[in-house]
């Protein structure tokens, strides 16, 4: 775990010591299998989708693994009416819950096209936002780049100038304000999401939670920058290594420790809903959003996660 910086002459070697980290958990294949939820619940975000538990999830090859792969996808077979549940889609959640921590993501492939709102988050769902919500990676209708994106209650906000790749799209992380928006991050880099994160062959997502800092940081399949620990996965692991951050939301004008409690690890695919179907038509994309889901689900053969590893460390 990390620790808080020394207040006394030696501070700066405390400091250096706390952004080492050693692996607790270690997901891969088949482990997501046995330590985390397919969550079969109503869309908290409205969206046209039905969430499946594992059972079905596997029955219908919605989700599968191999020694190094978990698949996680949307039904893409099935033509819907209007009067029929959303189309099945997977969602599943950590067993385990952290506070500070670090947790690196290497994903090959993310859900891509329109309607599609796929994110990885963290959250504690029964205590949203007084938990706070951390969302790493996230996005709708192939809309890049990536935005991270903190969720809170009242009286957490961001500075408007801080050291970082991404470009600030709010600083206002209060969920009860501007329609929930949050304080988020955009990356710099197209490839960060989408069809072209995909075409990359996506890339590594890590965040480092503690009491005076979020971090995330995003490198590309193809980048010559990315750490040693980050791409190989050892047993330890050294952040102050990694560079600047893509989204830096430091606790100057938020109480992180009150703001943040034990959160679980997400990943979700949702379809519309109060995100990607609100500007579904300013996004380009054809039709009405929950007609264009229910009657082409061949448009969705790409909607699906590739998911090689998540490891965290503590």
């Amino acid at each position: 775990m990390r620790a808080a910086a020394a207040l006394f002459s030696t501070s700066w070697l405390t400091s250096a010591y706390a952004a080492s980290y050693s692996l607790s958990d270690n997901w891969v294949g088949p482990a997501f299998l046995n330590t985390w939820t397919f969550e079969n619940i109503a869309d908290p975000t409205n969206g046209r989708v039905t969430y499946v538990d594992q059972a079905t999830a596997l029955a219908q090859n919605l989700t599968y693994v191999s020694d190094d792969t978990l698949i996680m996808r949307c039904d893409d077979t099935t033509v819907l009416s209007a009067s029929d549940p959303g189309r099945n889609s997977v969602r599943i959640k950590s067993d385990k819950a952290y506070t500070t921590h670090v947790a690196v993501f290497n994903v090959r492939h993310m859900p891509q096209g329109c309607a599609t709102w796929p994110a990885i988050w963290e959250t504690l769902e029964s205590d949203w936002p007084n938990s706070g919500e951390v969302d790493i990676l996230e996005g709708v209708n192939d809309e890049s780049p990536n935005a991270s994106t903190l969720h809170t209650s009242a009286n957490c906000t961001m500075p408007a100038s801080r050291t970082q790749t991404g470009t600030a799209t709010g600083n206002d992380c209060y969920g009860g304000d501007n329609d929930n928006a949050g304080c988020g991050v955009q990356a710099p880099t197209t490839n960060s999401y989408g069809p072209e994160f995909n075409d990359n062959g996506g890339g590594w997502y890590a965040m480092e939670r503690t009491t005076d800092f979020i971090k995330v940081w995003f490198w590309a399949r193809n980048d010559g920058t990315v750490p040693f620990d980050v791409y190989s996965g050892p047993a330890q692991i050294d952040t102050d290594n990694w560079g600047t951050a893509t989204a830096y939301f430091p606790n100057t004008d938020c109480d992180l420790a009150s703001h943040f409690g034990e959160n679980n690890i997400i990943f979700d695919l949702t379809l519309c809903g109060d995100w990607a179907g609100a500007v579904y038509s300013s996004d380009g994309c054809p039709g009405d959003c929950v007609t264009y889901v229910n009657e082409n689900p061949s448009a969705f053969s790409n909607a699906y996660w590739d998911i090689a590893s998540v490891r965290v460390y503590q």
